[in-house]
């Protein structure tokens, strides 16, 4: 009688602690994949701060390339606005996605208007270096000449680099969206069978053509990666994919729909999908599924 009381006593008492130790180590996991997240948000901060850095200190260079006072006072201007919003920046914790998002959207904005006067300073200047050759052919003077070559190749060096930053690809438009076996758009984590992401390369003629791939990283709530599409270098690091693409890219603006196909269970919450291409995060989206 005793041994029939006993033995499913005993069974009973290792069930309780296995279930304790799954817990343990399932909490243990999802710690480490919040910190990788983390990590990951500080690091896209970062790389945010740099920029707005490097954007502000190329509209103080460029007002020293130009002569016109009111090209200047623009530059002026916007220089000021890219040192407010990389003071606001910096006042925002990384976890804080709702600002990032916006500031992540500014910087697309500082990039593009500082692409225009990128391509209208260099007009200006190819402009200028025209009438300065042709003035340096008509007196003959080959030790103008010379300083203005130099000073030519220092501008040009210059003007790669903003150039490069110039031909950065965005991603426009996008959206998440989870979709049931019939195709038709859901909020439902559990009617969920794909995932789908759309948005558009946007047009950029600094941009170099030719085909680029483009990696989608889809976060649960939880914070870990779903899939395994292979890796990708990101500041540095190796990092999972969700999806890749390689998309034909001709400086034009270019629709790219990407789906994962659900092969795991998904919890209800937010998910989040950053675009990744040529080294750079290009764009991040997110959905609320119930």
């Amino acid at each position: 009688m005793k041994t029939k009381i006993l033995l499913p006593l005993i069974l009973l008492l290792l069930l309780l602690i296995g279930g304790l130790v799954y817990l343990y180590l399932n909490l243990d996991r999802q710690k480490q994949e919040n910190k990788a997240m983390q990590e990951l948000a500080e690091l896209d901060k970062q790389e945010m701060e740099n920029q707005y850095q490097q954007f502000a200190q190329q509209y103080s260079e460029m007002k020293t390339q130009i002569n016109n006072d009111s090209i200047v006072a623009q530059l002026t201007a916007e220089q000021e606005k890219t040192q407010r919003l990389l003071r606001e920046l910096k006042e925002t914790k990384s976890s804080d996605a709702r600002e990032i998002t916006r500031l992540k959207k500014e910087l697309a904005t500082v990039r593009a208007v500082l692409r225009s006067y990128v391509m209208e300073i260099d007009s200006l200047n190819r402009l200028n270096q025209n009438l300065a050759a042709e003035n340096t052919r008509v007196k003959g003077q080959y030790e103008e000449a010379t300083r203005q070559i130099e000073t030519l190749s220092t501008d040009k060096a210059s003007l790669s680099e903003k150039v490069a930053i110039a031909a950065q690809l965005d991603a426009i438009g996008i959206s998440i969206q989870a979709k049931d076996k019939h195709g038709r758009t859901t909020d439902r984590v559990a009617k969920a069978k794909v995932l789908q992401v759309n948005f558009s390369l946007a047009k950029n003629v600094t941009a170099q053509s030719g085909m680029k791939n483009i990696y989608v990283r889809i976060s649960s709530p939880a914070g870990g990666v779903l899939g395994n599409a292979g890796t990708f270098n990101y500041e540095n690091r190796s990092l999972q994919a969700s999806m890749k693409k390689s998309v034909e890219y001709g400086g034009q603006e270019t629709p790219v729909s990407m789906y994962w196909n659900v092969t795991q269970a998904l919890v209800s919450g937010t998910y989040s999908a950053s675009i990744f291409a040529d080294g750079n995060m290009i764009g991040s989206k997110s959905v609320t599924l119930k």
